[in-house]
């Protein structure tokens, strides 16, 4: 069974909120609406994933929408399960993960990011998004 995750909707809508703000008389967008009756039904229910079989097709349209937004893959090209990690220590994949990856739905990745950010052990969450951070700051004080 495929889950999306709370946290997913909530970046969807904030997504749609900011491509689609609020005009005058505070009408939301139909892609907001449609995903906030997703969120009102998971803060309601106190879940933090739901069947995605459960969005109607407005709301599945607005997730996917916002899910072409993002990145596809966690890869950061250092790529350890080649030399036989069981888990890549640059992405934080499994090695099934990664061999299968371009075969996965929109809603498998985006449970692969959800554990492997909340693990947060991988090199892209610490070692190079610290470079990242140190380049970018550098390049600002220029």
């Amino acid at each position: 069974m495929e889950r999306i995750y709370i946290t997913d909707i909530e970046a969807a809508i904030n997504h749609w909120r900011q491509r689609a703000p609020s005009g005058p008389g505070l009408a939301l967008a139909r892609e907001v609406c449609a995903l906030a009756e997703v969120y009102a039904q998971m803060v309601f229910g106190r879940v933090s994933e739901i069947d995605a079989g459960a969005l109607d097709g407005e709301a599945m349209f607005a997730w996917l929408a916002w899910y072409e937004t993002t990145p596809d893959t966690p890869c950061i090209a250092i790529c350890s399960t080649s030399q036989g990690d069981g888990f890549c220590k640059g992405c934080g994949r499994s090695f099934e993960e990664v061999q299968h990856w371009l075969s996965y739905s929109p809603v498998q990745k985006r449970a692969v990011w959800q554990r492997i950010t909340a693990d947060g052990t991988a090199w892209r969450f610490n070692r190079y998004a610290e470079r990242a951070l140190d380049a970018m700051q550098a390049s600002s004080l220029e």
